[in-house]
């Protein structure tokens, strides 16, 4: 499919290692797709559901012990500790090269190695990256066909280039002690073995879009960022542009596919989503942040996702779905998991593919008794969304009028404050704190420090991130305002305050109106917020005082709070910027 010299010595170095039978281009046909389907069918690696019901659908299982991301086995591999931070594993490269070089060796003997050329953005386009995949693993070619652009329209515009990310994956022997996500930034490389699970296998999500991305685009003047994007239409069909980062289980992906509430929908007013988890930001010729979802598809957490919580992102997955881990109704072929509705299945086979009796769930062994694992996904084509935007596939991207950060705070952060200005932001961007879930294996309920929810995700020192958003402050002639929401603000009996879900696209509204400076707001010590008069509450049962409360800052929660924030200073290290120092002294003199 190629006759660039740079990618065949590497295929065929990686081949000499990994000994596969035999090597496979992916040219991104649906034909071949469709053989592949059949195969993973043929040998059990996935089950053909329902055509009917959900056409063109397939539900795979993981490894029992391969059901989500593993930060303790991922790794930033830079010629210095210092470049990969303190948040981050490090390993000198070459000692790492050596331990996975043992681990690959004849790791693809008697299976097929097979070659995917994807982009991450549109082929061509300013934005856009390639990236090449070696797996032997054709789940990992089925989704990657999803969440990215593959083919042979990729190596053409890739032509004799060396300018492309190399990604190893095999999945071996699915050992969890020889388990390795591996980036080696400086030599656009990531390699991960001994994993069969999405988020670790699928090289053009989180490794490429993300951890990779983000050393580029400190080093080329840009930006990746763990954000979702959306466009919100008035009803004289303008549509403003918002970028917003949250960590696992802070409604993501339900703002993303946001559906208005109905007296807004009767006003005229639209939702679009141009992405659900990842957007490249670049500073357009007219001098505004301009961004890009970089992916094709959405890789979504599926209980929870129902009629209620977002029917967008339902819709998407009825049909050209993979589904992992969920639950099996086998009076229909269908799927179904915890929180979809309130009819279980009776006959079921679980995530583990055991026999599943519904009657035994307990809450608080989840894993154990429900019926789709709590990280269970769905890969759904992006093109699927009934809100999918008009400029989903646009080369230029869309201008960002505002960056959200948010997380789950009980009482902490207020509904919606803006910040001062962009260094202000950055600020309120690196504090960001969130309950852990089953997102990321390891304990769930506790909070922790999630800067910009790009914790997990970026590619070199969390400092040194901080100081590019600061110095990309420098060079946007007009940048957007920075904001930070809390859609979980709690009384004092735990209940949510805040319907959420499509209501808070009231919030959004006022954010826009503050990009446009169509509001006033009331300075506080930690940033600007909303006077309760401009929060539309029409329709909802929510009354003046809890408004007032869930726009008041909890002084006492902040000081409290401020105490951990240092000790995360101190744990990123001597590399945090000076002004977030000077941010944070700020924060507790105007706090008192």
């Amino acid at each position: 499919m190629t006759n660039n010299k740079h990618v065949i010595s590497w295929i065929d170095e990686m081949a000499a290692m990994t000994c596969p039978d035999k090597i496979v281009w992916i040219d991104g046909s649906e034909a071949q797709a469709e053989e592949l389907r059949k195969e993973a069918c043929s040998t059990g690696e996935m089950i053909k559901l329902n055509e009917e019901l959900l056409p063109n659908c397939y539900l795979h299982r993981t490894a029992v012990n391969d059901v989500a991301r593993v930060e303790g086995r991922t790794f930033i591999c830079t010629p210095t500790k210092e470049e990969a931070g303190n948040i981050n594993n490090w390993v000198e490269p070459s000692e790492m090269y050596g331990r996975l070089k043992k681990l690959f060796t004849g790791s693809m003997k008697g299976k097929t190695m097979y070659v995917i050329p994807y982009s991450m953005g549109v082929v061509g386009s300013d934005f856009a990256k390639i990236g090449i995949e070696l797996t032997d693993s054709i789940y990992v070619v089925l989704n990657m066909l999803i969440m990215t652009r593959v083919g042979k329209k990729v190596i053409d515009a890739l032509g004799d280039s060396p300018d492309f990310i190399k990604g190893l994956h095999s999945k071996a022997d699915l050992d969890e002690e020889n388990r390795y996500i591996v980036h080696f930034p400086q030599d656009n490389t990531i390699m991960s073995v001994n994993s069969g699970y999405g988020g670790n296998v699928l090289l053009g999500k989180k490794c490429f879009a993300l951890r990779i991305a983000s050393y580029l685009g400190r080093k080329e003047g840009w930006m990746a960022e763990h954000m979702l994007i959306l466009g919100l239409e008035n009803p004289e069909g303008e549509t403003k542009y918002i970028c917003a980062a949250f960590p696992s289980a802070c409604g993501k992906t339900n703002l993303a596919m946001l559906i208005p509430p109905e007296h807004y929908r009767k006003m005229g007013y639209k939702v679009w989503c141009v992405g659900d988890d990842i957007a490249w930001l670049r500073v357009g010729k007219d001098g505004r942040l301009w961004a890009v979802n970089p992916e094709n598809g959405f890789f979504g957490v599926a209980p929870g996702t129902n009629e209620h919580s977002n029917p967008n992102a339902l819709a998407t997955t009825r049909r050209d779905t993979i589904f992992t881990n969920v639950c099996h109704n086998l009076d229909n072929n269908t799927v179904w998991w915890e929180g979809l509705d309130n009819n279980p299945p009776k006959n079921a086979l679980n995530w583990r593919g055991e026999p599943w009796d519904y009657t035994k769930y307990d809450k608080n062994d989840k894993v154990g008794t429900s019926g789709a694992h709590p990280n269970s996904r769905f890969t759904a084509v992006a093109k699927n969304c009934p809100c999918i935007s008009p400029e989903f596939d646009s080369v230029t991207g869309v201008p960002v009028s505002a960056i959200v950060f948010g997380g789950r705070r009980a009482r902490t952060a207020p509904l919606v404050y803006q910040s001062f200005n962009w260094q202000h932001g950055t600020f309120v961007g690196s504090i960001m704190a969130s309950e852990t879930t089953a997102a990321a294996s390891g304990a769930v309920g506790v909070v922790r420090r999630d800067p910009m929810a790009m914790r997990p995700f970026v590619g070199y020192n969390m400092g040194d991130y901080w100081k590019h958003w600061l110095d990309m402050g420098k060079v946007i002639p007009n940048p957007p305002k920075i904001f930070h929401v809390n859609w979980f603000r709690t009384d004092d009996k735990g209940n949510f305050i805040w319907p959420g879900f499509g209501d808070n696209m009231r919030v959004l509204l006022w954010i826009l109106a503050r990009c446009e400076n169509k509001v006033e707001a009331r300075e506080s010590a930690i940033g600007y917020l909303p006077y309760a008069k401009d929060i539309d509450t029409s329709g909802l049962d929510i009354s003046d005082a809890t408004l007032e409360d869930l726009l008041t800052v909890d002084k006492e929660s902040w000081k409290a709070d401020i105490k951990n924030i240092k000790e995360f200073y101190a744990l990123v290290g001597d590399r945090v910027p000076g002004e977030m120092y000077e941010e944070l002294d700020a924060l507790e003199k105007r706090l008192g």
